[in-house]
């Protein structure tokens, strides 16, 4: 039965289950209609007449509501699937009435849910590898000093203060992502001047690698500044753009070459009073194609081919996420940008466009 409803198909004419179930009407009245004319014409009576009415009624309303039913069957099925947790289980599409737009529905919100579940255990995969690092770190240069390995001179007190500090950074990443989640996070806009903004920026960028102590490793890196033109200004939130243009320019000195040189490049952007276009690049071995699509997604840190720069220690793949998302926060846009050598991130901000917080 069910393979023959296969070959058949007889719904998929119809664009809605109120045009079936009016032909099935339709179909049923023909049917006893003609049976009562052949009565007629061949004196048979009309109890047997009624009889294969009743049948014939009967079995093309059966054969009838199987189509109807089959999809809903299919999806109880699969939905007792995705309770128990499978949620890689699909149901038929195909049919062109409010059963198949309902089926096309459903195989939607199975693939976000497994979108979602998926995600939720690479959460706790990665939150878990990148807090085990610097507990690890901290708890064996802890256990040196109180075994008398070491001593609790500045310099080992340093490196456990390091180990401590990127537990903060990756705790404050994580909170930022919750309040993105949640929704919490309102937009302060303002008018800035944008020169003396992003120098004070680059400034603090500095700062901050040598007290991670990265200066050592990165000093060889010349950071350039590019605002055009200089009495620039413009309009959005500077604590998340901050967050937007630090990222970036650690992002970027990381993954240049030695004696390599890192750009920040401010220009009037063309959607209106205040617009800003902000691009980073660099000198290093650049994002391939294939992959740009995804440096913006959670804890992404790149192919294990890509080669990376001598400062880079792998991250935890949350900076551009970040970005991205106090990004989309001002309205603006995100993304890779051709570049003839290296890697070019451009920014693009609406200005006043953007929504007050």
């Amino acid at each position: 039965m069910h393979r023959l409803w296969e070959a058949l198909r007889p719904l998929d004419p119809y664009r809605s289950v109120k045009a079936a179930l009016g032909a099935l009407v339709i179909a049923s009245v023909t049917i006893t209609t003609l049976l009562v004319f052949v009565s007629i014409h061949t004196a048979t009576e009309l109890r047997i007449v009624t009889i294969f009415s009743i049948i014939a009624t009967m079995l093309i309303t059966q054969f009838v509501a199987h189509g109807l039913t089959s999809p809903l069957d299919e999806m109880k099925t699969v939905a007792r699937a995705m309770a128990g947790g499978d949620y890689t289980r699909r149901v038929r599409e195909g049919r062109r009435d409010e059963l198949g737009d309902l089926a096309e529905t459903f195989n939607h919100m199975a693939a976000d849910l497994e979108a979602v579940d998926r995600h939720r255990k690479e959460l706790v995969a990665n939150v878990s590898h990148e807090l085990r690092t610097p507990i690890a770190g901290l708890r064996a240069v802890l256990e040196n000093v109180v075994d008398g390995v070491s001593e609790a001179d500045p310099e080992t007190m340093r490196t456990a203060l390091r180990q401590t500090e990127r537990l903060g950074r990756l705790v404050e990443t994580l909170l930022d992502l919750s309040r993105l989640d949640n929704g919490v996070v309102p937009l302060r806009t303002r008018r800035f001047e944008v020169w003396p903004y992003l120098s004070g920026v680059l400034k603090e960028a500095s700062m901050a690698a040598a007290a991670r102590g990265q200066k050592q490793a990165r000093a060889d890196v010349h950071l350039h500044l590019d605002v055009t033109p200089p009495e620039l200004a413009a309009h959005a939130d500077a604590e998340r753009l901050h967050q937007v243009v630090a990222n970036l320019v650690d992002n970027a000195v990381k993954h240049s070459p030695p004696h390599g040189r890192v750009t920040l490049r401010a220009r009037r952007g063309s959607e209106g009073p205040g617009s800003l276009v902000l691009e980073v690049l660099d000198e290093g071995p650049g994002i391939p194609a294939s992959e740009r699509h995804r440096i913006f997604e959670r804890f992404n840190r790149g192919s294990v081919s890509t080669p990376h720069g001598p400062g880079s220690d792998g991250g935890t793949g949350l900076g551009l996420a970040i970005a991205r998302w106090a990004v989309d926060l001002h309205g603006g846009s995100i993304g890779v940008a051709e570049s003839p050598r290296g890697c070019r991130i451009r920014v693009t901000l609406p200005g006043y466009a953007t929504t007050q917080g």
